[in-house]
């Protein structure tokens, strides 16, 4: 009789087990999926998705494929900022910002439009054109802007240079040194 109620109690005790694990399982299955799409929204609100609009993987142009072109300095005025006043007004901040930098052109050397756009030469005689196309698409932002999402005027550099090439060997652009002011 004591070994049956024995047995009896150690049944109840691993059902009761049983029954605990899963409702813990099910409980932290929930917490995870709920922390995977916290993940998931922060890495896209920082834009730390892989995305290249150049539209060749950076991994499919190996460093010994690469030949680099760095334009001059470059000092470009940027929008004026809105501020808000104490009082909740707005206006158009009255101080001249400047965003400083040495943009660098990365060309894929095995690229079919290389030969005929591509190298030192080429780009030195296309240098104002290029520096241009920056100028337009850099002065359209803000300071705050440019201090927040640089990767993104980056892109959106590289896509107009892509235009003005009308091909994409160039893959990548650098921005060295940058200074605001």
């Amino acid at each position: 009789m004591k070994k049956n109620l024995l047995s009896i109690l150690i049944l109840v005790l691993l059902i009761v087990n049983i029954a605990l694990t899963t409702v813990m399982m099910i409980s932290v299955t929930g917490t995870n999926k709920k922390t995977a799409e916290l993940v998931t929204s922060i890495a896209t609100v920082l834009n730390l998705e892989l995305y290249n609009p150049g539209g060749i993987p950076l991994a499919d142009v190996p460093l010994s494929e690469t030949e680099t072109y760095d334009l001059t300095e470059m000092m470009i005025p940027l929008k004026h900022s809105t501020v808000v006043n104490e009082d909740g007004s707005t206006e158009v901040s009255s101080k001249q910002p400047y965003i400083m930098f040495t943009p660098s052109l990365y060309q894929n050397t095995k690229h079919e439009d290389y030969k005929a756009n591509g190298g030192a030469e080429k780009m030195a005689e296309r240098a104002t054109m290029v520096q241009d196309v920056i100028t337009r698409v850099v002065r359209e932002h803000t300071l705050e802007e440019c201090q927040e999402d640089l990767e993104g005027i980056r892109d959106e550099i590289l896509e107009e240079i892509q235009k003005l090439f009308d091909s994409n060997f160039i893959f990548k652009i650098g921005l060295n040194g940058i200074k605001f002011g």
